[in-house]
């Protein structure tokens, strides 16, 4: 089964970094956010990538074609150019179809432009700057049981406040320090059928007509996640995520083992 990662956004929240490169290749402990998310499904048996492109694409392109080296350190004879490999990470056995889908393309028009490279039923996608421990196989047992075209992964977000808690008088009785908030948002970690197809073109959205009309033919579902998920819209998210990565012996989306 094809998983879809959209790669195309500009980023414009995160200009400090997507001024040079394009988000999904910002860092999380040495390795871009695209490396972390295809780990998380790869660690589920899924390994054929589809990469729409779209800002920067070609930074993409370069990094993959080139990702012995981006990836690992490497030892290089000057004259014979004969190299040998300290391999860090093992080299991946994942198959990833780069596709241009143009600069400013909304999400929609993003997949409709990938529908020739979708043979079977079914296929998943995300967003390519959010990582969770989001169990995939799980997700796909709920979304066949639905009888759906389209499953959505829905996560409580963190407040990015401290909440306080105080007697009418004025006087705190307790702080939580960036709690869960109640609603649910979509996270991203789709289920398509290819039905999804005849919701789109090449400039819809695909978060509002399509799943507007989606939810209105009944025919949306929601799968609650209720454990780690975190999106990197801005630097401070970034630090986040590196923080994480570098302080705990296991981050909390780092489901696979090395």
């Amino acid at each position: 089964m094809k998983v879809v990662i959209l790669c195309g956004g500009i980023g414009t929240r995160m200009k400090e970094e997507t001024e040079f490169r394009p988000k999904p290749l910002v860092e999380i402990g040495h390795m871009p956010i695209l490396w972390h998310i295809m780990k998380i499904y790869s660690h589920y048996g899924f390994n054929d990538f589809i990469l729409p492109l779209g800002y920067k694409g070609n930074m993409i392109k370069d990094y993959f074609v080139n990702y012995e080296w981006m990836s690992n350190d490497f030892t290089l004879n000057l004259r014979s150019r004969d190299r040998y490999f300290h391999y860090k990470h093992k080299l991946e056995d994942w198959n990833v179809t780069f596709v241009d889908t143009g600069l400013d393309t909304n999400t929609g028009g993003r997949v409709n432009k990938i529908k020739a490279y979708i043979q079977e039923d079914e296929f998943m996608l995300t967003y390519g700057d959010g990582v969770a421990d989001i169990n995939i196989s799980e997700l796909m047992k709920f979304h066949r049981s639905k009888n759906v075209i389209t499953t959505l992964t829905g996560v409580h977000p963190l407040s990015s406040y401290g909440v306080l808690d105080f007697e009418n008088g004025g006087i705190i009785k307790g702080f939580k320090e960036k709690p869960r908030l109640d609603g649910w948002i979509n996270a991203g970690f789709f289920v398509f059928n290819k039905k999804i197809f005849d919701y789109l073109d090449d400039n819809v959205v695909l978060e509002r007509e399509p799943m507007e009309r989606l939810a209105a033919d009944k025919k949306l579902a929601v799968y609650l996640h209720h454990g780690f998920w975190k999106s990197m819209d801005t630097h401070k998210d970034q630090q986040i995520l590196n923080r994480l990565w570098t302080e705990k012996s296991s981050p909390p989306w780092k489901i696979w083992e090395d």
